[in-house]
């Protein structure tokens, strides 16, 4: 990847090798498939995916996993399927060398997706 912000979530993609091309193409196509209305951008140099303006979830590249960042979520609703999987504060790693955990995916993305709708969008007030 260059060091240049990328102009676009498939620019940043196309930018990686294509093992991690292909990881990140799945999760695109999970989250779009799983929450329509998404709109995707590039924010703190990483693909975003926002609803109605607000941060959804992110994911970015790197030499051996992905990055998995469902800004944030709290860990302990997740503790045993997290269980296998390097975490951080408001992240998690995929390796690239396993399988795309999707039903993982998608249980964090319904999550992040009911505390969004939840919420008042503070902007349309």
């Amino acid at each position: 990847m260059t060091t240049e912000k990328p102009a676009s979530v498939s620019a940043y993609i196309a930018s990686f090798p294509k093992e991690a091309q292909q990881a990140m193409q799945h999760i695109r196509a999970l989250i779009r498939a799983a929450v329509p209305a998404v709109t995707e951008s590039i924010s703190y140099a990483m693909p975003a995916f926002r609803l109605d303006g607000r941060p959804l979830v992110y994911f970015a590249a790197y030499k051996q996993h992905i990055g998995f960042y469902p800004a944030p979520v709290g860990h302990a609703d997740f503790a045993a399927d997290l269980a296998g999987y390097k975490t951080g504060k408001g992240s998690v790693q995929f390796p690239l060398k396993r399988p795309m955990p999707d039903a993982l995916i998608l249980k964090i993305l319904q999550h992040r997706l009911q505390l969004v709708t939840a919420t008042p969008n503070k902007k349309n007030t």
